[in-house]
């Protein structure tokens, strides 16, 4: 095998290099590791990996099983490549030393160095080319005369005996060297067009892995921020709630202690006054008792008929008092924690730290989202607050104007021209819809106009049996049903990124599905956009004028 064929044999492919740690792909071609390993990493995130030779499709990271045979050869083969400014063909005549050949010798068939090149003939039959072992390449195949012309009606190389005799006679011919140039030329102005364009595709596979890389961990820190955030906040609101309890707790204490002390006294009262009873009752002389009794008759009587009168009420009405009101005691109440207002404190507080943590996860929202009646069609019933659009059997007779669609599609009066935002809807059960964003250059009349159906929308449509597709610039998408375990919600959200070109949608089900996200660079202003679409048939058949079977869109967020 020459060594022109052996190094093609084993070259890589993408690097067209000797191979550098050559590894196979279950389909069994060869790359270097470092060459297949770009390639597929820009395949990922793309739905399957292939072969760069066979496009064989892999839907999971191949598997790089080292060709340790191929690059032993490789590497053998490597030392013996020439040098740069060495054509690699030895001298005819130096038998004893290989040395490099400085030209070819087309007549004599032959190559030589600088020493046999001054002794060899000088005629004009002794054609000298650059060194090279294919001479056959350089004849005429029907003369066996040097290839010394270019014609140009057939873009053929020729000899002197092909434009005097031969096929060619006749036709414009001009010099090898002549004929080279001006195809060089042509090359050289190829080159201008090519090498800019290969920048420009090289800084796009840069950017795209600064994105790569750039993506997951720009994501990560965003989320560990946001959490950080929601840490710090819950760690505040848990400090002030503890505070706040803990103030109301040592004035409920201080309450209660007095409190406390005055049952204390009270019952310090009472005890001697048990004990001063107990010893009269233990007296055996009836003339102290009595005459104790007159000096504290009030006193006591006055707590025997108190208690005979608790008696009596208890006898006759089942009342128990419990002691709450005997000798002027009255048991106090006790103040408690406020309960409800700390309640009150702690939902202010999440509800606070939610709100802001949905603002910083979806940017800025699109909270004055509303329906821009001027670009409503005549079949499309928009509700009083701008929010809803549904589908009206009866013409709305609307002022025809350039921005009012033909069809039952609407905008939003709101563009966003930057930056993230997103929008919630809440579709009908009943009936057909879409919904999705546009430029505000679309066209207006004509199947054209159809959300999706250009180059200058995109769409997202909901069909019977919460069946869904997608569409842009007339290309429908059939998105795969996914049985719920709760009935759909009829609710999606629509998420724009427009810096990174990114139209999102999802199924607010539980749990939220993503749908479907659109790529593209936009170069307009984009609005929300909204189609629905009635069902005529059965509304044609039913007494019943209202447009139950029609569909309907309303904006929730």
């Amino acid at each position: 095998m020459a060594a022109a064929d052996l190094r093609d044999e084993l070259s890589c492919s993408i690097c067209l290099s000797i191979y550098t740690d050559p590894v196979s792909l279950p389909c069994g071609h060869n790359f270097c590791r470092g060459c297949i390993g770009e390639v597929l990493g820009t395949q990922e995130g793309s739905g399957a990996y292939s072969c760069p030779e066979c496009r064989a499709e892999y839907q999971e990271y191949p598997a790089l099983y080292r060709n340790r045979a191929l690059g032993n050869i490789a590497k053998r083969f490597r030392p013996t490549e020439t040098e740069p400014g060495e054509t690699g063909i030895p001298c005819s005549y130096c038998l004893l030393s290989p040395v490099p050949a400085a030209k070819s010798c087309l007549l004599c068939e032959a190559s030589l160095c600088d020493t046999h090149l001054r002794g060899h003939c000088q005629s004009a039959e002794h054609v000298l080319t650059e060194p090279t072992t294919s001479f056959m390449g350089r004849k005429c195949s029907v003369h066996n005369e040097p290839l010394k012309y270019h014609c140009c009606e057939d873009s053929a190389c020729i000899c002197a005996s092909c434009c005097l005799a031969g096929g060619h006679r006749g036709h414009r011919v001009e010099l090898l060297s002549e004929a080279s140039e001006k195809k060089k030329e042509k090359l050289r102005k190829v080159l201008e067009k090519l090498i800019p364009e290969r920048e420009e595709t090289e800084r796009g596979a840069q950017r795209l892995q600064e994105r790569r890389r750039e993506g997951a961990a720009g994501e990560t820190e965003r989320v560990t921020a946001l959490f950080r955030g929601i840490r710090e906040e819950l760690e505040a609101l848990e400090k002030r709630l503890l505070s706040d309890i803990s103030s109301e707790e040592k004035i409920v204490s201080n309450n209660i202690s007095y409190l406390i002390q005055q049952l204390k006294i009270k019952k310090d009262e009472l005890s001697r006054k048990i004990r001063h009873i107990e010893e009269l009752c233990n007296m055996a002389d009836p003339l102290t008792v009595l005459q104790e009794q007159e000096s504290h008759g009030a006193a006591f009587c006055g707590a025997e008929g108190a208690d005979t009168e608790g008696r009596e009420r208890e006898d006759t009405e089942g009342a128990d008092t419990e002691g709450r009101e005997r000798e002027g005691i009255k048991v106090p109440a006790v103040v408690d924690l406020d309960v409800g207002r700390i309640s009150g404190t702690l939902l202010t507080g999440l509800a606070g730290i939610v709100t802001g943590v949905k603002g910083r996860i979806h940017g800025q929202e699109a909270t004055e989202l509303v329906l821009d009646i001027n670009t409503a069609g005549n079949r499309v019933s928009v509700s009083g607050d701008g929010k809803s659009a549904s589908y009206s059997l009866t013409d709305q007779r609307r002022p025809q104007t350039p921005e009012r669609f033909q069809g039952p599609q609407a905008l939003s009066t709101r563009s966003f021209p930057s930056g993230r935002h997103y929008w919630e809807v809440k579709g009908s059960e009943s009936g057909y819809w879409g919904v999705g964003a546009a430029y505000p250059s679309i066209e207006r009349g004509g199947a054209q106009s159809l959300i999706g159906n250009n180059n200058k929308s995109w769409c997202l449509y909901r069909w019977d049996n919460n069946t869904y597709t997608v569409r842009h610039d007339r290309k429908v998408t059939q998105l795969p049903h996914v049985p719920h375990i709760t009935p759909s919600c009829g609710s999606i959200r629509i998420s724009l990124d427009y810096e990174a070109g990114h139209l999102s949608f999802y199924e607010l089900s539980e749990p939220i599905r993503h749908l479907h996200t659109f790529t593209a660079s936009f170069t307009e202003p984009l609005h929300a956009a909204f189609w629905v679409e009635g069902d005529d048939a059965y509304d044609y058949y039913d007494d019943d004028t209202d447009d139950d079977d029609d569909a309907c869109v309303r904006i929730i967020s």
